[in-house]
């Protein structure tokens, strides 16, 4: 059917308008009824998904749906990170035949490609969680070949988490949890080592869908800038000679095993992780910003109330760029209100800096009306405190008048030898 033919059956079903429907997810209605008929891709947030799920009352089936055809996974993290962008899911499918995921912080499983959902159905189920799987189920003590070294490098991780964030409740419910199992619980007492990821790490596993073939893999550990608190693992599958004494890349078998990481290395991964939630913070900033930024409202009067009570409307310049175009600034927060008209009843509202408005003005659009209008946004670009205005229109003036002496100097050196400024008669004089 497609998510357009999807999508209109749902709205149908709750009697819910075009309308109504694009305005709950902060799209206007043309834009919406080119998604109903499929012509454009569909990139819903989880946040829209949830606004669109209430809005048409979507079951437990639907609500899966919905997110699998836009997000790409159903699997929510408790920590948050649950949004899987579209290019990275993209890279996910690109591995094939490799199988691969990305799971958060807390080892949740976030999305996944089709040859790991094969090769290890686990990941599909509701709350799926690696080391939860690797230390508790039975069958990864069939498929890792040497379970009891596995199941001490995960210990590791999870200890070494705890050093890196020993106030993190999700990881202590997950340490319990994994500490119910006997076999689990006694590798955690007896293993004092610590370890950060199993990146590059070499091993052999039985495969169900491979008819229980054995075969050796590496598994490659990256840190996505999309999602910086999260991992992209890609499991590689190797051919490598019949030796128990070396790996397929040539190395000792097994020698991760015997690794381990210091308190340093616990510093070095505080410092990374801060760096890495910061960025996240500052990712998640941009994206709601972004979001926020725009809106759809009903009637004009709307989008201007935006601009706040102090406020002053740009007529001459709404005019001047569009015939549908609305442009309100507010003094208080130092923007402009910019909106348009999609459709009846569709204003679709932006928010941008004065010097935005300022940079799209035709050069023939600086008199009259338009130049009293062009005089209160540039104000409102300027620092709100006077003399920080002056001193900055000053600097501006300074590069102006520099800039002009430059070009007035170029402007006499061409004027008193046009031949000599000519690149033909510059050939010339080289050929002589």
């Amino acid at each position: 059917m497609g998510f357009g033919a999807l999508l209109r059956r749902w709205r149908k079903a709750a009697g819910v308008t075009q309308a109504r429907t694009a305005r709950a997810l902060g799209m206007g209605e043309r834009t919406y009824r080119k998604i109903e008929r499929g012509a454009t891709p569909p990139r819903l947030t989880c946040t829209q998904c949830e606004s669109l799920a209430r809005l048409l009352n979507l079951d437990r089936d639907e609500r899966h749906a919905l997110l699998l055809y836009n997000i790409g996974t159903n699997v929510v993290s408790k920590s948050g990170q649950s949004e899987v962008q579209q290019a990275l899911r993209l890279l996910i499918d690109r591995q094939l035949p490799s199988p691969a995921y990305v799971c958060d912080r807390h080892w949740n499983i976030l999305a996944f490609n089709s040859a790991m959902a094969e090769w290890w159905p686990w990941v599909m189920e509701p709350g799926a969680n690696l080391i939860r799987w690797a230390l508790t189920a039975s069958e990864a003590r069939v498929q890792y070949q040497d379970w009891d070294k596995h199941a001490s490098a995960y210990v590791k991780m999870l200890k070494f988490a705890l050093a890196t964030k020993p106030n993190d409740a999700e990881l202590r419910g997950l340490i319990e949890d994994i500490q119910k199992d006997p076999d689990a619980r006694h590798i955690w007492e007896t293993v004092h080592d610590m370890g950060e990821t199993r990146d590059g790490h070499v091993f052999r596993m039985n495969v169900p869908a491979l008819d229980w073939e054995t075969v050796e893999v590496v598994s490659h550990v990256l840190y996505p800038a999309s999602m910086p608190e999260a991992r992209f693992v890609v499991i590689t599958w190797v051919e490598g000679a019949e030796d128990d004494e070396l790996d397929a890349l040539g190395g000792a078998r097994n020698a991760w095993a015997a690794t381990a990481a210091s308190q340093d290395d616990v510093a070095i991964a505080q410092r990374h992780a801060q760096n890495r939630a910061d960025e996240a913070a500052a990712t998640r900033w941009r994206r709601e910003t972004a979001l926020a930024s725009r809106t759809v409202v009903d009637t004009p009067e709307e989008a201007a109330a935006q601009a706040g009570t102090n406020r002053i409307p740009l007529p001459a310049l709404s005019s001047v760029l569009g015939p549908e175009v609305q442009l309100t600034l507010s003094l208080d927060r130092r923007i402009v209100v910019w909106a348009a008209e999609e459709a009846t009843r569709c204003w679709a509202v932006t928010h941008v800096s004065p010097a935005t408005v300022i940079a799209r003005i035709p050069k023939g659009a600086s008199e009259g009306p338009c130049l009293a209008e062009i005089h209160h946004l540039v104000r409102a670009a300027l620092p709100a405190d006077p003399t920080a205005a002056t001193t900055r229109i000053q600097q501006l003036l300074d590069e102006r008048d520099r800039e002009q002496r430059v070009l007035r100097d170029v402007l006499d050196a061409v004027q008193a030898s046009p031949k000599a400024s000519s690149p033909r008669s510059a050939s010339a004089a080289a050929a002589h």
